[in-house]
């Protein structure tokens, strides 16, 4: 089976594929130690599919937008030919958002904006703070707005294994604002 084809069931395994993102991305040092995988859900089965995949790109190509997130985003609204990943009431799929750490204030915008159904997160903002990286002014009301926005918020998935991954670019990695 192909990724596109593989069927993902439960947050962990969704959840598994961001982490897998900021590792090689960690490993072939492409960027930051940020991975994003947007899925598509077929909500008559609740079965997932990969739509989108983002990696950080900040330092290799210069440009601080370049987050895993928004690569993510990017790749998932051009593949829809529109602005947003809300979906109509009666359709019958929706998009769900795993990105391995907490979002920055950018990408915590970003999501705002493009709306997915649902956004998962790994290693936490402490996290990420923690080896340097900041990220901006996010607040637990900054979670509360996205649920607010129809946007489930699901914390803490994977989270030692995706803050295992911060902790080894740690090592050496450039931490680009700190």
């Amino acid at each position: 089976k192909t990724l596109k084809e593989t069927i993902y069931r439960t947050n962990e395994e969704m959840m598994a594929v961001a982490v897998e993102i900021s590792r090689l991305n960690v490993e072939h040092k492409s960027g930051g130690p940020f991975g994003c995988a947007i899925f598509e859900r077929d909500l008559s089965t609740n079965t997932c599919r990969i739509f989108s995949v983002g990696a950080n790109r900040v330092m290799p190509l210069h440009n601080s937008s370049l987050h895993g997130e928004m690569t993510a985003l990017q790749f998932a609204e051009r593949k829809l030919q529109h602005f947003s990943l809300k979906t109509e009431k009666d359709s019958p799929k929706e998009y769900v958002m795993c990105t391995s750490c907490e979002p920055c204030a950018q990408c915590l915008g970003g999501t705002l904006w493009a709306g997915p159904a649902e956004m998962i997160c790994g290693a936490s903002k402490d996290d990420a703070e923690a080896i340097g990286f900041n990220e901006g002014p996010v607040f637990p009301g900054s979670y509360v707005s996205l649920e607010e926005n129809g946007i489930k918020v699901t914390k803490g998935v994977l989270q030692k294994e995706a803050a295992a991954i911060l902790n080894q670019y740690a090592e050496t990695g450039t931490i680009y604002n700190s």
